[in-house]
């Protein structure tokens, strides 16, 4: 049976789930969520995922949110992306570091800088959250210094989870040309065979609002 992953090319998060399924090599399709026009707080979304948020993963009789419990299920499923046994928590601890440091003010960074009005762009808080991603990619770029991977000798959930906003064309405060690093590690990861970039992996892209 085809999974189905609710998402929107836009969504790191999504890319995160995205990803994995497909390099995973699962049957899945993507089903577009109109995030810009509301989908998610429609009472048919919520039906969907109460928490009215994408990725949304169905599995038969099977729904998850949350792209972490998506990760972790497709691990679960496969094996795949788990590190070596005593490497699972430390797949986890970058798995929320990300969560908490770096996706999530990616997330809301790029949110603000490019997809608000302009006259609606707080710069104060945009130049606060680029503060704490300055820091995140700090500690990123010195943990992958002399790396392949950020756990272990294989990609994992934390590879995963920590790439899915740094592809993304829009500005939010990151070059990856500053961090080289973080740029290698980045280009070890698009040369996986099935990695596709977000907006070619799911449906929805800035230039379809244009």
């Amino acid at each position: 049976m085809t999974m189905k992953l609710y998402c929107f090319g836009e969504s790191g998060n999504s890319y995160k789930a995205a990803l994995g399924l497909e390099l995973a090599g699962f049957d899945w399709e993507p089903v577009f969520v109109d995030f810009f026009n509301g989908e998610t707080r429609t009472d048919a979304f919520r039906k969907i995922s109460i928490q009215g948020e994408a990725p949304v993963l169905v599995d038969g009789d099977l729904t998850l949110s949350q792209s972490g419990v998506i990760q972790q299920y497709i691990t679960d499923k496969t094996g795949k992306f788990a590190g070596k046994p005593d490497e699972k928590y430390d797949v986890l601890r970058w798995v929320l570091w990300d969560n908490h440091k770096l996706s999530s003010q990616a997330g809301m960074t790029r949110f603000l800088m490019n997809f608000l009005p302009e006259e609606k762009r707080p710069q104060q808080v945009i130049e606060f959250t680029q503060g704490r991603l300055k820091a995140a990619y700090t500690t990123l770029n010195m943990h992958l210094e002399g790396r392949d991977w950020i756990v272990g000798d294989d990609v994992s959930n934390a590879d995963l989870s920590c790439c899915s906003y740094l592809y993304y064309p829009e500005p939010f405060g990151f070059d990856r040309t500053e961090w080289p690093h973080i740029d290698a590690w980045l280009t070890r990861l698009s040369e996986l065979p099935g990695w596709k970039h977000p907006y070619d992996l799911m449906p929805g892209n800035p230039s379809d609002r244009a």
